[in-house]
């Protein structure tokens, strides 16, 4: 094995001039080392790594990846980085792969289209799990579907009775559930467009979150929780067409609530705690305390490949609910890989902390920086990734893996309301309250329009 990588660091590096090799170190993301210490030229660069990456892992088809040395992505030639950085060519120096989408997001440049149809402001967007459709919560009390190959409305869907605040799409893209105002939910098929029944009734006060039980879990979707200002998180099944678990013991509403792929419910509150439920009998596990206010949000690593269940950028269909949770199954699990779920979380006291809940009730990381309350965190796609909005006007990055700060990137000048990732990881888009959304381009770490 040893003479076949020497084998192989000749081809990709053949003889150069002399110059002072560098000793590297290739990990993972989570840390574990790809083979031992290599001789790399000063002139090797991003290529000539990934050539060698996948030579090391054996892979059949040449992946794409990205190289970070001190959570700085390499660019250009190691030996100009340790030139600008100053680093030694006698230290081992670590070099973390991280593996790539195989597609790339077109970058966002216009407004392709706009859509009319809602008549007071659109309060909730969410695109269904395939990527094919659009639904929309507003003020005027609809929840409309919509046609993005003609950019029309589809359906529009009456039956609340006060605004639309959340909608969330089964991770199997067969139903909708929406909340209101006035604490009603309401179940969609997103082929007529018809509510499923009767409003689910329960809460006593606005619907603040939603969260489906993910796919791989339980096939077809059937279950969700709901959280609300009344302080409750409540589960539904939507095949009973009842809530078959109350989790109550916040003390004030409830901001947020996700639903783990381990099968764990998480809920955030004004009450400066977060609490994690197991899902068979509605019993409390454990609860995170740190913050010092209120908790606006919460985010998971895994959460697109929960929201996006088995779809992906094939476009591939299934045709049974067992294809369709093994191909979920296999996604979660090459999300999360061999670590923990990580849990991330944003306040009013202007922290965030990174969590492991699953295995500790204490914090894996203080993320200190911004200097208003944070209103929205989200994960990148591949986990790499956290990015804060805040009331500061600015966006923040940080690594998700170790919560450590990477950069900050301005220019709203008013509030960040939320943020979004493109399923390649390497755009995200924030909205303000100064009507613009501006895209930041995550690889080359600057804003670019």
């Amino acid at each position: 094995m040893v003479g076949t990588t020497e084998t192989r660091m000749e081809q990709q590096f053949p003889p150069h001039a002399p110059v002072n090799n560098i000793i590297c170190l290739m990990t993972d993301p989570d840390g574990n080392a790809l083979g031992g210490p290599v001789d790399l030229p000063q002139d090797a660069g991003p290529l000539q790594l990934q050539s060698l990456v996948n030579a090391l892992l054996k892979n059949e088809e040449k992946l794409p990846y990205a190289f970070y040395i001190a959570d700085q992505e390499l660019v250009g030639q190691l030996g100009a980085y340790l030139l600008k950085n100053k680093v030694s060519v006698e230290q081992v120096l670590r070099i973390v792969y991280q593996p790539q989408a195989i597609f790339r997001i077109r970058p966002v440049s216009r407004c392709s289209s706009t859509i009319a149809g809602h008549t007071e402001a659109v309060l909730s967007v969410a695109f269904s799990p395939d990527g094919r459709h659009l639904a929309s919560g507003s003020g005027d009390t609809t929840v409309r579907f919509w046609d993005l190959n003609t950019q029309s409305p589809l359906y529009t869907c009456t039956g609340h009775r006060n605004w639309v605040l959340c909608i969330s799409w089964s991770p199997d893209g067969k139903q909708l559930v929406s909340g209101s105002k006035d604490g009603d939910l309401r179940i969609w098929d997103p082929e007529t467009g018809r509510a499923s029944g009767n409003p689910l009734n329960g809460h006593k006060k606005w619907i603040t979150g939603l969260a489906w039980e993910p796919v791989h879990l339980q096939a077809p979707c059937r279950r969700f929780a709901s959280s609300s200002k009344d302080g409750d998180v409540r589960v539904w099944d939507t095949v009973l067409r009842k809530c078959v678990m109350s989790l109550t013991g916040h003390t004030l509403a409830v901001t947020c609530v996700k639903w783990g792929g381990d099968g764990m419910i998480y809920s955030s509150s004004q009450d400066c705690t977060i609490k994690v439920w197991e899902t068979s009998q509605g019993k409390l596990i454990r609860e995170l305390r740190g913050h010092g206010h209120w908790v606006n949000t919460l985010a998971l690593s895994t959460e697109y490949a929960l929201r996006t269940g088995p779809y992906d950028h094939k476009g591939k269909q299934y045709s049974s609910a067992e294809e369709m949770k093994k191909a979920a199954l296999e996604k979660y699990n090459a999300a999360k890989r061999d670590a923990p779920e990580r849990l991330v979380s944003g306040s009013d006291d202007f922290t965030m902390f990174l969590w492991e809940p699953a295995s500790s009730k204490q914090p894996k990381a203080r993320m200190t920086g911004h200097q208003q309350l944070v209103n929205h965190v989200y994960f990148s796609p591949d986990g790499q990734w956290v990015a804060s909005a805040s009331f500061d006007k600015s966006v923040k990055l940080w690594n998700g893996i170790t919560g450590k700060f990477v950069t900050t990137f301005r220019g709203h000048v008013g509030p960040v309301y939320q943020i979004s990732w493109s399923a390649d990881s390497r755009l995200l888009l924030s909205g303000s309250k100064d009507s613009t959304l501006k895209a930041s381009n995550i690889s080359i770490l600057i804003l670019y329009c």
